[in-house]
């Protein structure tokens, strides 16, 4: 009986470490921009039939699984290629034209509002298969406005 409480409290611990693993990234709603990481060398570890190399004619793809259409950015052989992407991204989005080069894939969006807050894949893809480079959070949080305190003081008669 125990060992089964402890196998399961092991387990429960390592779903939650998996979870929290995911990098979280925080911006305020109404800042000019926001970078969402995605970055890793020209040599990944990817499975035989990418030859462990980045593919010879690469897509890079920032989707939201939560959305529809999921697209938000594609780029492909260092241009963009904007055709699927969801609406909501129109015009705010943008990925270095050398990302295949430096292997930095990360996403800038601009004037993020709350209702961009959710979770984010980058992946690359070789024209059939798909392979997720990471996961990102990203959590917009209401502007911060200033609070205005004023004393009202009673008339003195």
């Amino acid at each position: 009986m125990d060992k089964k409480i402890i196998f399961y409290l092991s387990l429960h611990l390592m779903l939650c470490s998996v979870v929290l693993s995911v990098p979280q990234v925080e911006v305020d709603s109404g800042e000019e921009s926001v970078q969402l990481p995605c970055k890793t060398s020209s040599k990944l570890d990817l499975p035989d039939n990418f030859s462990g190399f980045i593919p010879e004619h690469p897509a890079v793809m920032w989707t939201r699984s939560d959305l529809h259409p999921k697209s938000l950015h594609l780029q492909r052989e260092g241009r963009d290629d904007l055709g699927g992407q969801n609406q909501r991204y129109s015009g705010r989005t943008s990925m270095r034209p050398d990302a295949l080069d430096t292997g930095d894939f990360s996403l800038t969006l601009r004037k993020p509002t709350k209702t961009d807050s959710g979770a984010y894949t980058c992946s690359i893809s070789d024209g059939g298969d798909e392979l997720k480079v990471t996961d990102i959070q990203l959590q917009v949080k209401g502007q911060q406005q200033n609070q205005n305190v004023y004393t009202v003081k009673p008339e003195v008669q």
